[in-house]
């Protein structure tokens, strides 16, 4: 029994800002969409799905406890590029457990992480 794929799918407010979002600031492209229901963007080895929201009685706003983890390879020029656009979670750091790496919100509130492991010498 093999698992092939995980695709997080993110149930967004808006799908017209939210794909815009991604296509903007991320670089990603929206390869598929059904009208304001489901959004399938990609960059790279990278796909998220995107949804509009269900449960809204429940969850007025979208929830998400954790963080979608991105590693780059270029985790210098990603922070160049984004750190003056968007809502920075946590800024460019060095870890001691071997990751350089941010933290950014989409137009939704969610946070993506972006990393890259340290060189070694």
């Amino acid at each position: 029994m093999a698992f092939n794929a995980l695709v997080p799918t993110l149930e967004v407010q808006n799908m017209d800002e939210s794909i815009h979002f991604y296509e903007s600031f991320l670089d990603f492209e929206c390869v598929n969409r059904e009208g304001n229901h489901w959004a399938f963007l990609q960059k790279d080895e990278v796909d998220i799905m995107l949804t509009s929201r269900f449960n809204t009685d429940k969850f007025p706003k979208p929830v998400f406890t954790g963080g979608l983890y991105i590693y780059v390879d270029d985790i210098d020029v990603i922070w160049q590029i984004l750190k003056e656009k968007v809502d920075i979670s946590y800024p460019l750091e060095n870890f001691e457990y071997g990751m350089r790496e941010f933290a950014i919100y989409d137009n939704n509130g969610y946070r993506i992480q972006f990393g890259q492991e340290l060189k070694t010498n």
